[in-house]
């Protein structure tokens, strides 16, 4: 007998985290919200990974375990996981996070009910390894909805993810079919919010629905060690800034691009990071070394500028919320 396709897909994408899975898998086998999958991606883990999925699935038959033949790596995974989604509703929940409230899935799916909001994402509590308790991390003040393209350029006029991890987000599989764009190794959920924001609203909860867990051997750890952050940042800005509905001024713009080529240099001049011949490979392929240091007075002005106009913002929402 065919059965019909369940709404939510949850999926966790997962690498060596087996000792998080069972909080993270207990999680959503406790949601009071039921119509859904759980897809979990193992990408070769060479810990007890396999075992510890194994053991849930036997006893639960909307989890569906799929163990790569090689390693793909992590965003090659999370599109893996899209592409084994049924669900109409896709949810993603890295394998050392876990749901903070069994309503969770429950509170998204009536908000991604509207049409016309095509993200809908929670604040979070950051916990550490141990899932002790840090503080709850909120970018937006209440619960509303916003235009999805201010949003965006929200986001953009500092490089910052405002609207959270994947493990906070939930959006509809129609809207993300391109799949995570494999140029990005930091910012690419961010670039992905982006995606998904042309093509509809955003809907934000303020109350920690999802926990967000901090530890030494995250990707996002592993990528700033390595720089990843700052040529992500200037990947965004070359894909973002010339769209028509960005509002940058082509003198913000000059510093933007300023700013995350003078990244690279800090890290060779300041850091000791990487080398000299590196930092300025990387400033000609995002910028030019020779600007560089011909726009440095145009730098310090416009950074003062932005830190004055920084002081005075109200500490409130930092978008008007829509009004449809």
């Amino acid at each position: 007998m065919k059965t019909s396709a369940p709404k939510v897909s949850v999926c966790i994408p997962t690498y060596n985290y087996a000792k998080y899975l069972p909080e993270a898998i207990e999680s959503v086998l406790k949601q009071s919200y039921d119509n859904y999958e759980l897809i979990i991606v193992d990408d070769c883990s060479t810990d007890n990974s396999a075992n510890v999925i194994n053991e849930y699935a036997k006893k639960d038959q909307r989890i569906v375990f799929k163990n790569n033949d090689h390693n793909l790596g992590m965003v090659n995974n999370w599109n893996l996981c899209l592409k084994y989604a049924k669900g109409e509703y896709i949810k993603f929940l890295f394998g050392d996070d876990l749901f903070a409230s069994n309503t969770a899935l429950e509170r998204m799916v009536s908000v991604l009910k509207d049409d016309d909001v095509a993200l809908v994402a929670t604040s979070r509590t950051l916990i550490d390894e141990k899932s002790n308790y840090i503080k709850i991390m909120s970018e937006y003040t209440g619960e509303r909805k916003y235009q999805g393209l201010d949003v965006i350029n929200d986001c953009l006029v500092e490089i910052v993810n405002r609207i959270g991890e994947p493990s906070v987000a939930m959006f509809r599989k129609k809207d993300s079919k391109r799949g995570f764009d494999g140029r990005y190794r930091q910012l690419v959920d961010l670039e992905m919010w982006f995606h998904i924001l042309e093509q509809g609203n955003f809907y934000y909860i303020d109350e920690p629905l999802c926990s967000f867990r901090v530890h030494e051997h995250q990707q996002t750890k592993i990528n700033i060690d390595n720089c990843l952050d700052i040529d992500d940042s200037s990947r965004l800005l070359e894909d973002y800034s010339s769209k028509p509905y960005i509002k940058l001024s082509r003198l913000e713009k000059e510093y933007m691009f300023y700013f995350n080529a003078y990244g690279f240099w800090k890290l060779y001049k300041r850091q000791n990071k990487i080398s000299k011949e590196l930092a300025i490979e990387k400033i000609n392929k995002h910028y030019s070394f020779t600007r560089l240091f011909l726009n440095y007075p145009l730098y310090k002005f416009f950074k003062l500028k932005k830190k004055l106009k920084r002081s005075l913002r109200p500490k409130v929402a930092r978008i008007k919320f829509s009004e449809n």
